[in-house]
């Protein structure tokens, strides 16, 4: 019986939970580019100041809005970059913090 298929239980009990965390962050990394692209395309919109803009009000809640957006956008597939950023995030060395 050859030992080298088994893998260290330390990386093996953390492997599930960071897997989820990577993913997590992927998500969110890939959220915040939508985001970023969808900034351009409110900027055409009237001015707050025209006839019938939303005012001071607009002005603070348009980033929230971009971000519920591009969320959303996201959590139904998004750009497909999630998985790909995903994987180069699982094949980076991991850097433990360590207690000092």
């Amino acid at each position: 019986m050859s030992t080298l298929a088994i893998a260290p239980l330390g990386a093996a009990h953390n492997r599930p939970a960071q897997n989820a965390r990577i993913n997590t962050d992927a998500a969110k990394f890939e959220a915040m580019a939508i985001g970023q692209m969808l900034k351009p395309m409110f900027e055409g919109v009237a001015p707050p100041d025209a006839p019938f803009g939303g005012g001071a009000a607009e002005t603070t809640w348009r980033p929230f809005l971009i971000d519920a957006l591009a969320k959303q956008f996201e959590a139904r597939g998004g750009l497909g970059l999630a998985p790909a950023i995903a994987q180069e995030m699982s094949a980076a060395p991991i850097h433990e913090k360590t207690a000092k």
